[in-house]
């Protein structure tokens, strides 16, 4: 089964992701496979270039083929989005693989691999 996981909850990506789902996803025993994580709020700082939870994700969203993609307004006001001059947002101090977007951004990354399920954290 494929999941994509929405992180919309405080602290979500800095404990349930790092200290429960990332471990799993390291381990091979998550049990599904994630083939996207969207991070909202305060959530989208666990991307930021240097933090280890943050490295290790992109570490393993690489070797899965993984999407990581911030919200671009809640990237934007946290200073790790940037406004492209071709519209949009660019990542920026963010670890390796990172997007910037919005639902319709979201949507269209995941189409060529559409989860089963999203699951709200």
């Amino acid at each position: 089964m494929k999941v994509a996981y929405i992180l919309n909850t405080p602290n979500a990506a800095n404990y349930k992701v790092g200290e429960m789902i990332l471990p799993q996803l390291e381990s091979g025993n998550h049990g599904v496979e994630v083939v996207g994580i969207f991070f909202f709020d305060d959530n989208t700082m666990l991307l930021q270039k240097g933090n280890p939870k943050g490295e290790r994700l992109a570490k393993v969203a690489a070797e899965n083929e993984m999407l990581l993609m911030m919200c671009d307004q809640c990237a934007n006001t946290r200073g790790l989005a940037s406004e492209n001059p071709e519209g949009g947002y660019l990542p920026e101090g963010t670890v390796e693989g990172v997007a910037v977007g919005c639902f319709p951004d979201l949507y269209q990354a995941l189409s060529g691999n559409m989860p089963d399920q999203v699951i709200s954290l």
